[in-house]
């Protein structure tokens, strides 16, 4: 359905001067009002069930089970995507959908249109660029997205992607066996990624939330319960890092029926 016959997202509560990008008339109408963003600055975007699982167990993607596959969050995913430079998504969520690309109308084709036209106000590239993280380097080269991505990765998984990562693809390595996220980031922002979004997973996330890093949350809650119980593989949000009690400033507050679509600014001296 395309933004301008769908209904607009019910705005509940914002927070005074916010940033404000120059959204087209039909994505502002669909948003419920105006969305902007400090830069440089880096955000996530989740959607989690009531009891909070973001992830389940199993090769499929997880996030159109976890949505009840609301048209309301792709839509929201397409417009986040839209707004920023790059994307950056952890080996684990790329391996469940590896045919998929991460743009935005890719997520909600009925926008494209609008889409393209903001990136085109914003001075933004056609599509984001994708970074994809992998400290082993144990991704399939031969995914359609890897082509035009940005990999970052170790120097072992440098030697085990560089004979067969297509040309047209980058590639960052590190010295370090992990990949060092403060200095990934530092680096896309120097080389012009003024607003990087990451989709996940929690793992990743985790990491960001606990170097600090990360500066806006970006959650759909979605009214379902899926039940947790031992080494069952579901994930909350974060996910492997205890991050000892991080606080949130909710920044704006949105509902679509039963669904709520939630905005965060992290405290950083939380």
């Amino acid at each position: 359905m395309p933004p301008s016959q769908a209904s607009a997202l019910e705005l509940l509560f914002e927070a005074p001067n916010l940033a404000e990008l120059p959204l087209p008339s039909a994505l502002a109408s669909r948003y419920g009002g105006k969305l902007g963003f400090g830069r440089p600055c880096l955000i996530a975007n989740f959607v989690e069930s009531v009891d909070g699982v973001v992830a389940l167990p199993g090769p499929a993607e997880s996030g159109k089970v976890v949505s009840l596959a609301s048209e309301d969050d792709r839509f929201v995913m397409g417009l986040l995507r839209a707004c920023s430079d790059a994307v950056v998504v952890g080996a684990g969520t790329f391996q469940k959908t590896p045919k998929a690309f991460w743009y935005p109308e890719s997520i909600y084709p009925a926008a494209s249109e609008h889409f393209a036209e903001l990136r085109q106000r914003l001075g933004l590239a056609l599509h984001p660029t994708l970074v994809l993280v992998s400290a082993s380097g144990s991704i399939d080269a031969t995914a359609p997205a890897v082509a035009e991505a940005l990999i970052v990765t170790t120097r072992s998984g440098e030697a085990r992607l560089r004979p067969t990562l297509p040309p047209t693809a980058k590639l960052w390595a590190f010295d370090a066996p992990r990949v060092p996220m403060g200095a990934v980031i530092a680096r896309l922002h120097a080389e012009g990624a003024r607003t990087v979004l990451t989709e996940g997973g929690p793992s990743l996330v985790a990491e960001l939330v606990a170097e600090k890093l990360l500066d806006e949350l970006f959650v759909t809650v979605s009214p379902v319960l899926f039940g947790r119980f031992p080494d069952d593989g579901r994930k909350a949000l974060t996910d492997a890092l205890d991050l000892g009690g991080v606080t949130l400033d909710l920044l704006s507050a949105r509902r679509s029926g039963s669904h709520l679509f939630l905005r965060y600014r992290l405290e950083r001296d939380s």
